[in-house]
């Protein structure tokens, strides 16, 4: 299964941006609202979790500064990369895009894509508002 975001503008130079995304302890300032748990376990990997949802644990797997971020899943039951893309688009402004991919059996890609796709749109969104 693939997702994708929409690219949204930041106020963050590309290398701020990249900065903030390598910092485990930030994604808390992406979550959605309905976030009722956010840890950081180690300077890579932190746990969340949102209402009605299992608790998910990612761990930043990938870099390349200063345009690329990836998330990866530490579950073998749920399969997945988040990978975030930044591009400059001037002195103080960087492009965010994100794009989701899971390997996940029909019946559960059916269940999640409405919520992960809601999901990977609220932290693109709230990336455009730091």
């Amino acid at each position: 299964m693939k997702l994708e975001s929409p690219k949204v503008k930041t106020s963050k130079s590309q290398e701020e941006m990249f900065e903030f995304l390598t910092n485990v302890h930030n994604y808390e300032q992406l979550m959605p609202t309905s976030k009722e748990n956010f840890e950081a376990i180690s300077n890579d990997t932190f746990l969340f979790q949102l209402k009605g949802m299992p608790e998910i644990r990612l761990k930043i797997t990938e870099t390349k500064k200063p345009e690329l971020v990836v998330l990866g899943s530490t579950s073998d039951k749920f399969p997945f990369h988040l990978n975030i893309f930044i591009s400059g688009s001037g002195v103080n402004e960087s492009e965010v895009f994100m794009n989701f991919e899971g390997n996940f059996n029909p019946m559960m890609s059916m269940m999640i894509k409405k919520p992960l796709q809601k999901f990977i749109d609220t932290l693109s969104e709230n990336a455009a508002k730091l």
